[in-house]
């Protein structure tokens, strides 16, 4: 399958190299270049491709509000979003990720995490690892909406009653995921194959509405469900 790119930076001389990079690949085609979040989202509503490699920090549209923009869209079941930064606990990552990014790479990512990274995340999976995520959330908790009525009132099953659809097995494999551990660890700790926990993640998934692992583990820190420590 041939994964159909978009790269969004302001930066021409980065769209270059990115492009020089993944052109080399097989299997990775560059159907376009924007050098703002405005022509990134029209880009996306004109190719509709499978991932847009998107900087946060550009001028008319920003990466964050740019990815809200695809992540709601009719495109949104197709295209995926995959953040460019410059720190690994950057402020911008985290609301890029509860504005439906599928991850973040640092801008010095070598080339092989890169094309990994895209194929990856056109596969419909997230590459940021749950711990990183779990990072980022602790780091700006305070950035949190508060879904627990003022903060005194219910949470978890009370605040979100999505919750009350998953069995006890997909609630024990969310606390895992929110816990930062990989399907092996999650497999190994519930004496489970890799296969099960993988099916329980993508049952669960489904039961919340949710796109990936990287927004169980918001959801798990929104809800209520997990605090930070």
């Amino acid at each position: 399958m041939t994964v159909r790119v978009v790269l969004a930076d302001d930066q021409a001389l980065l769209r270059k190299g990115f492009r020089m990079i993944l052109e080399a690949e097989e299997g990775i085609e560059i159907v376009g270049e924007a050098a703002d979040g405005s022509d990134a989202v029209r880009l996306v509503e004109l190719y509709r491709p499978d991932v847009v490699l998107m900087d946060v920090r550009m001028p008319v549209l920003d990466g964050i509000e740019a990815t809200r923009a695809i992540t709601t869209s009719a495109a949104g079941n197709e295209t995926r979003v995959l953040i460019l930064t410059t720190f690994d606990l950057d402020e911008y990552a985290f609301s890029a990720l509860r504005a439906g990014a599928s991850g973040f790479l640092l801008k010095d990512v070598p080339p092989t995490e890169l094309v990994g990274a895209i194929r990856t995340v056109a596969r419909g999976d997230a590459v940021v690892s749950p711990r990183v995520t779990r990072r980022l959330l602790e780091e700006y908790s305070d950035k949190l909406p508060d879904l627990s009525s003022g903060g005194n009132g219910p949470s978890g099953e009370d605040a979100h009653p999505a919750l009350a659809q998953l069995t006890e097995r997909e609630r024990e494999v969310l606390l895992a995921v929110a816990d930062g551990l990989s399907n092996a660890e999650i497999a190994e700790r519930l004496y489970v194959s890799e296969a099960t926990v993988k099916s329980h993640v993508g049952r669960l998934l489904a039961k919340l509405g949710l796109r990936d692992r990287v927004q169980a583990v918001v959801f798990a820190f929104q809800s209520g469900l997990v605090r930070p420590t």
